[in-house]
């Protein structure tokens, strides 16, 4: 496999989530299409750190990174999920309106 195949797989993956994150309207759906984003921004990480420079792990170390900060914003995410859940009894972003004035 060479790194085009990597970069169409991430492609692939990061339509996916984008289309999903456009698209879905409930918050469980929106969080799981923003992490296949980041799943694919890994994928890129970690192919072109194999295939540019492979003695370094430069890029398995940002993608370690990515996926510590996707961990830490899904659990404030569901966090959020949970308190919008216990007021209004659905998680569809179209029914929250919280935050407007």
């Amino acid at each position: 496999m060479g790194l085009g195949h990597y970069l169409s797989l991430a492609a692939i993956l990061f339509g996916i989530g984008f289309f999903g994150a456009l698209t879905r309207r409930n918050a469980i759906g929106l969080l799981m299409s923003i992490e296949l984003m980041f799943n694919s921004v890994n994928i890129n990480l970690v192919a072109f750190n194999r295939y540019i420079t492979p003695s370094d792990f430069t890029g398995q170390v940002f993608a370690v990174f990515t996926i510590v900060i996707a961990a830490a914003e899904v659990t404030v995410g569901l966090a959020i999920v949970l308190l919008i859940y216990r007021n209004f009894r659905d998680v569809f972003v179209d029914n929250i309106n919280l935050m407007k004035w």
